[in-house]
């Protein structure tokens, strides 16, 4: 099985085993697969809408009245990206696109064999939490949403790995075959991270590793692939 030592010491915190009792319960598979999908369909969208925001390897002006607590250099505003670090973006979202929509049709098939049907279900509160955390100004939006996205691509791997021993066996050698290039997606979104932003951004994955520790722990409402822990006794009006 693939090596994700390295993902787990990035990682703020392990999942809850409160997290794990709850989604491996067969009456949440649905549940669980159905957000699978939807997380594998919108990380396809999140790399293709990198890609055309940046494909011309511009960096674009910031927003009009944006604001941000940290400084940011003037002259990068509106220039190119290094030609090197414009190519290595899109030649890795593409090819990451690529790869999570043949994940996302491998869920459904899964779905298919098992009759569980693609309904609508709301998003979890994961992404929209790590997302405060990005800044408007370019160069550091890109930056903080590689960041984001080398966190969202980290729990994957943690939660295949930590819910593949309670699976069936077609699940859980579907989840495990999933580490590989999930972790490769976390290595690439890091290291652009750091090419473009120039230097170590560390003091950034700080910042988003504790909005994440905090989703990771604290109480959930709902049960989604990277929810909180499980407490359905919280008040949802």
């Amino acid at each position: 099985m693939t090596d994700i030592s390295y993902i787990l010491e990035f990682l703020p915190c392990p999942t809850p085993e409160a997290w794990i009792d709850e989604a491996c319960k067969p009456e949440n598979l649905a549940v669980i697969l159905v957000d699978h999908a939807n997380n594998e369909l919108k990380a396809a969208q999140s790399a293709m809408a990198i890609m055309s925001r940046y494909r011309s390897g511009t960096y674009g002006r910031n927003r009009a009245g944006s604001h941000s607590d940290d400084a940011f250099d003037e002259e990068k505003v509106g220039l190119q990206l290094k030609t090197e670090d414009q190519l290595s973006l899109l030649n890795k979202m593409s090819r990451l696109a690529r790869e999570e929509l043949r994940h996302f049709e491998q869920v459904l098939a899964i779905m298919a064999r098992r009759n569980i049907p693609y309904d609508h279900l709301g998003a979890g509160r994961y992404a929209g939490r790590l997302s405060t955390a990005i800044r408007t100004f370019e160069p550091y939006r890109l930056v903080d949403t590689l960041i984001m996205g080398a966190f969202i691509e980290a729990r994957s791997c943690e939660r295949f790995t930590a819910l593949a021993p309670w699976l069936d066996d077609e699940l859980k050698t579907f989840y495990q075959s999933l580490l590989r290039s999930e972790s490769r997606h976390f290595q690439d979104y890091l290291a652009l991270a750091e090419a473009i932003n120039g230097a170590s951004v560390a003091d950034r994955v700080t910042v988003f590793g504790e909005i994440e520790q905090n989703a990771i722990e604290s109480p959930d409402q709902v049960l989604r692939f990277h929810s909180g822990v499980p407490d359905f006794s919280l008040d949802q009006s």
